[in-house]
């Protein structure tokens, strides 16, 4: 079994949490938890390396939810077991959210 990773939260993370409507975040916390805490570096259908260079440098994202409406973006870091939730994010529209604010990768 792969080791088990600890996640590790940009302290912004939570005010983007907080713009998200409050029945999703639950839905959030078990998904991080589900597909993160193990095998964070493995490309599944909802979860892959960002090919474009964006603000979070070299990172991976997590689609999940209703029509795939939420993205985490997170490094993993293998050398010591840990991967760092940099951004939570809802997609709305055509349109990418962080903190309620519009995100311009």
């Amino acid at each position: 079994m792969a080791p088990r990773h600890e996640l590790i939260y940009a302290e912004e993370t939570y005010q983007h949490i907080l713009a998200i409507e409050r029945q999703y975040h639950s839905l959030i916390r078990q998904t991080i938890e589900q597909q993160l805490l193990y095998e964070p570096n493995v490309r599944t259908l909802n979860r892959k390396p960002l090919v474009k260079p964006s603000r979070f440098g070299e990172a991976w994202e997590l689609r999940f939810g209703p029509d795939n409406r939420f993205r985490v973006f997170y490094r993993p870091d293998e050398q010591v077991n840990h991967v760092r939730v940099l951004a939570i994010a809802e997609k709305r529209g055509g349109k990418l959210y962080v903190g309620g604010r519009e995100f311009v990768p």
